[in-house]
């Protein structure tokens, strides 16, 4: 999944009047996660593609937080701790993490392809739970078949998601909405910016697949906000 970029993302093409081909299993994924989170632009990308190379930093002014019934609440925060364990039992979603880094260029690296249930969490922001929007990373599909994110655009608000962290603690997130993006119009200051509370993005690509430029025209992101905790 190419990650949408500030400057000049890829055009999305135009629908065509027929019926789109159904979206292609064996292909790897593509996809992009990057921009003002934590401050800087980062491209997440499995393929070629610029990106500025400066590390990211926390912003001081909190950005917009998802849309969503009710006030920001920033006293139900976490302290910080790495998540183990994505549980999202209405797409039969039961994953390990794995961490994301940004390469030598500013990348966000994705998750290994050939690992078809596996998430990528990004280390280099806010831990689930933590203040901030926690960025969560999967697949739609690899070259061997679906992925751990295959259904995700299917969740509806109200939807609940559990992340086991590292410090023994379930953290409880709830769906505000999913939307899926054109890359050519993704809103990187409202997916990636800071939040006054704790929040969570679940990214992956969406739309239909543009064989020619071997990439999927949109990402689709489902916002979350954390409701509860306990210990494991």
């Amino acid at each position: 999944m190419t990650a949408p970029q500030t400057s000049q993302p890829n055009p999305n093409p135009d629908p065509t009047p027929d019926a789109p081909p159904p979206r292609p299993i064996g292909r790897g994924l593509l996809w992009s996660a990057g921009a003002f989170l934590l401050g800087a632009i980062l491209v997440y990308n499995s393929v070629d593609t610029s990106a500025d190379a400066k590390p990211p930093s926390r912003p001081e002014v909190a950005g917009p937080a998802a849309q969503r019934t009710g006030s920001p609440r920033p006293e139900l925060v976490l302290s910080r701790s790495a998540p183990k364990r994505l549980t999202i039992p209405e797409i039969a979603v039961d994953a390990p993490f794995t961490e994301l880094t940004l390469s030598s260029t500013g990348q966000l690296n994705p998750p290994p392809a050939g690992n078809q249930n596996l998430v990528g969490w990004y280390k280099g922001g806010a831990a689930p739970g933590e203040r901030g929007s926690a960025i969560v990373a999967g697949h739609v599909d690899t070259k061997t078949g679906p992925a751990v994110f295959l259904q995700l655009e299917t969740l509806k608000p109200g939807s609940t998601v559990e992340i086991t962290r590292e410090d023994g603690i379930v953290a409880t997130f709830e769906i505000d909405s999913v939307e899926t993006f054109s890359k050519a119009n993704f809103p990187n200051d409202r997916v990636y910016a800071d939040t006054q509370d704790a929040q969570l993005r679940l990214i992956t690509c969406g739309g239909s697949y543009d064989r020619k430029a071997k990439d999927y025209v949109a990402n689709v992101v489902a916002f979350a906000h954390l409701v509860s905790s306990k210990r494991a």
